[in-house]
């Protein structure tokens, strides 16, 4: 009896893995798509050149390539699984900071690059699909990747005379920012998992 209890709930479990992921990638998909409208306007604004354009605009290219692909699975009923979706929201992280890192102008890249923004909704669709210990892991990836390019590529962070504390202090209200937002999308997803546990009890 307890054998068949065992193996029940874990069968219970999987199935529940599979259905956060079949249907969670549809949210990932859509947040890609609105930091990907997201980029190309702040691009659009940003630059004053067809040279400043055309490297803005690669990055966005390479997501537009990434959910047009993800979606293509999707369509041809052959949906990710959780290791692609994880593939492709580390990639996300990466072309996200890329623009952080090169900005649209001289102006406007590392601490000064408004772009940062399209951490959040990646950061969220992430740890409201994939679990907990995933979620911290993802988010935490995000905040060492916007610290490491806003602590290098931006002077006013760290210059010859020291740490400048003004700067500094901007960047650990983002980091703390994104942290959260990560910490309350896992914890949704707890509380959906618990209720749908009760109701199947």
């Amino acid at each position: 009896m307890t054998t068949n209890t065992m193996n029940t709930s874990n069968d219970f479990s999987q199935r529940e893995a599979a259905e956060d992921i079949f249907f969670g990638q549809v949210v990932i998909n859509w947040a890609r798509w609105f930091v990907i409208a997201a980029g190309v306007a702040m691009v659009m604004i940003l630059t004053d050149t067809p040279n400043d354009l055309a490297v803005g605009i690669i990055p966005i290219v390479g997501l537009m390539v990434v959910n047009f692909y993800l979606h293509g699975r999707r369509l041809a009923n052959q949906p990710a699984n959780r290791n692609l979706i994880a593939i492709s929201s580390l990639l996300d992280i990466g072309l996200i900071t890329t623009v952080v890192a090169i900005g649209t102008q001289n102006s406007s890249i590392g601490l000064d690059s408004q772009f940062y923004v399209a951490y959040f909704p990646v950061i969220a669709a992430f740890s409201f699909v994939m679990p907990r210990i995933a979620s911290v892991v993802y988010t935490l990836i995000a905040m060492s990747a916007y610290a490491v390019v806003c602590l290098t590529v931006n002077s006013q962070v760290i210059s010859d005379s020291g740490i400048q504390w003004g700067p500094m202090e901007s960047v650990i209200t983002r980091l703390i920012a994104m942290g959260a937002v990560g910490a309350l999308a896992s914890y949704f997803w707890r509380v959906q998992r618990d209720r749908r546990r009760v109701a199947v009890d």
